[in-house]
């Protein structure tokens, strides 16, 4: 016993230390972070879009994850083994680091899942599909819809729509050239072309609910590339807009009647379906935080996922709140941990957060 008491000692010592680990997991980096003052609990954080995997390197996490890890949760994050909508990968990675967290660090007190932006949208696919794995999860910014909704009616009709006031000025929607990439350059060129005709930027403006012409030139560059990336994931052109009726511009007649139709290729339809199509069946509590403005994901979007709960009778499993911020993902670390606050509390009394102001 004499011998047993130091080495426990030793241990308990050794645990009480921030540790930081980096390292790969069949081909997707991860980062663990385990502060001082760990309670035992683990908090898996999912990465937006990015057209390349996630690397980590030992520094100081940002101001958010720094927020959270104050929290005294260990925070898991994984890179994913690709880049850009790489829900796949990203629910096989995301899973795969959080097994092996439990076989290094032992079972957590508490599990549960956030994210920014697709993050978001991952933050629900999980909880959906691993119900016994999360005790619940904080979507920050996600676009809560189906992916054949966002990308067909937000992705791809935003650039159909911007092809009828520009025609030529960005890439075919169906067929984006793998050379296409974003640039500030293009950016630029696609601004300036906006401000050469104001009275069609308006009504492009109006169309899309994006109140300046450089954030409706960024969302039109970056949309594409989401496009072409989607294009080459499932092997053709996964978007159908021939049964779609437009409006929200001065002339709904003339857009419809002018904007260009196209038929959808059912196998890559049927990617974008099975890389997912929320269930909207929660057996965890799901709170979401989103901005009461956002030039890529409008509140259209996010009420999604409302909706659906309802349908299927798990509206009591679904809070969303909002601050009062412009622009994507504008939620400020206070407000993150504050709804986590409020997520665990649901979690262990049962008392479900409000919805409305975060």
């Amino acid at each position: 016993m004499k011998l047993l008491a130091p080495l426990f000692l030793a241990a308990s010592l050794c645990l009480a230390q921030p540790k930081t680990e980096t390292g790969e997991i069949n081909g997707a980096q991860f980062r663990i972070d385990v502060p001082e003052n760990w309670n035992g609990g683990l908090l898996m954080y999912c990465h937006g879009y990015s057209p390349v995997p996630g690397a980590y390197k030992e520094a100081k996490p940002n101001p958010i994850l720094s927020a959270l890890l104050e929290t005294g949760f260990a925070l898991a994050q994984s890179g994913y083994a690709a880049g850009g909508w790489a829900i796949e990968e990203a629910m096989q990675d995301t899973e795969a680091l959080r097994r092996y967290f439990i076989r290094k660090y032992g079972p957590p007190k508490e599990t549960y899942v956030t994210g920014h932006s697709m993050g978001g949208f991952l933050t629900v696919a999980l909880v959906e599909t691993h119900p016994t794995a999360y005790d619940g999860g904080l979507a920050l910014c996600g676009p809560l819809a189906p992916a054949t909704t966002i990308m067909s009616r937000r992705v791809f009709d935003l650039r159909v729509v911007f092809d009828y006031f520009f025609p030529g000025a960005l890439p075919s929607p169906v067929k984006v050239p793998a050379d296409y990439i974003m640039s500030p350059e293009l950016n630029q060129k696609i601004e300036q072309l906006l401000a050469a005709d104001e009275a069609k930027a308006a009504e492009m403006r109006r169309w899309a609910g994006i109140r300046t012409n450089k954030e409706l030139a960024a969302s039109a560059v970056f949309f594409t590339y989401i496009l072409k990336d989607l294009q080459q994931r499932s092997g053709g052109n996964p978007f159908d807009n021939r049964n779609i009726i437009y409006e929200g511009t001065s002339d709904d007649n003339a857009l419809n009647a002018g904007v260009a139709r196209y038929e959808g290729d059912p196998r890559a339809i049927e990617y974008l379906r099975r890389y997912y199509t929320f269930s909207g069946r929660l057996r965890r509590p799901l709170l979401a935080i989103q901005t009461t403005y956002d030039q890529l994901i409008p509140a259209w979007v996010t009420n999604a996922y409302t909706n659906l709960a309802e349908l299927v009778g798990s509206e009591s499993m679904f809070v969303q709140q909002y601050v009062k911020r412009d622009g994507h993902c504008a939620i400020l670390p206070a407000e993150i941990v504050r709804g986590f606050a409020q997520l665990r509390e649901w979690k262990a009394t049962g008392k479900r957060p409000l919805a409305g102001e975060n």
